[in-house]
């Protein structure tokens, strides 16, 4: 992977907030044994033929725009199924290991940290709360903004932070992610632990959440064609 030249940082992004912004499922917490059974339990309840890999193909997307690129009529009637569903087996979440730690290590190096997630918030919320973690923001799919892969959350996140987007990164796992973070301005590391390949132009990936710690003393340009 190539990267930008190292560049002296000058004093006035030294001493500019930064941001974390992170995806929910497959980044923060490994939903997938819930979306699992809550597309089993939609297939039974509205008789659809959709394994559940092509709806995870579509994640990162608000669930009306996958139910409309999986071509399901009925939208509203399937995510009320879903989201019972996935409200009785919320608890078969798991956090990834270490990504705890490394959420309070940015806090305390006066990171700013958000998510952005595609899943609507009475369903993101009690899976953050697992993590008891200081998120400055969370933003979910709205009637008034557009979701991923439009830029519009990210760009909300930072300004619920008070953040540029040159001084932020986003930490997303699907090509909705990083699709959002480039339209957005904002730098783009890859979850190498979640559920999607990243696209062209290869980013930053990740092995694991400890390896995330790097960028705390990263003060230079570390992703190609990134404004960090």
């Amino acid at each position: 992977m190539s990267v930008c030249p190292v560049v002296p940082p000058s004093p006035c992004f030294s001493s500019a907030p930064r941001a974390l912004l992170l995806d929910l499922d497959g980044v923060l917490l490994d939903t997938r044994p819930v979306m699992t059974e809550a597309w089993r339990e939609v297939r039974a309840t509205h008789g659809l033929d959709v394994p559940f890999e092509s709806y995870e193909r579509h994640l990162g997307r608000e669930f009306g725009d996958i139910m409309r690129c999986l071509g399901v009529d009925e939208a509203e009637l399937v995510h009320e199924t879903y989201t019972a569903a996935s409200s009785a087996v919320a608890h078969l979440a798991r956090q990834f290991d270490g990504i705890v730690e490394v959420l309070h290590a940015f806090a305390a190096a006066d990171w700013r940290l958000g998510v952005v997630t595609s899943k609507p918030l009475d369903r993101a919320a009690p899976l953050l709360a697992q993590l008891r973690c200081p998120f400055g923001t969370v933003r979910t799919p709205s009637s008034t903004s557009r979701s991923k892969p439009a830029p519009d959350p990210l760009l909300l996140a930072l300004v619920d932070l008070g953040v540029d987007p040159s001084a932020a990164v986003y930490v997303g796992d699907m090509a909705m992610d990083q699709e959002a973070a480039a339209r957005a301005g904002v730098a783009y590391v890859h979850a190498g632990w979640g559920y999607g390949k990243p696209t062209s132009p290869a980013p930053e990936i990740v092995a694991s959440p400890g390896e995330l710690l790097r960028l705390l003393h990263s003060a230079e340009p570390f992703v190609e064609g990134s404004l960090v």
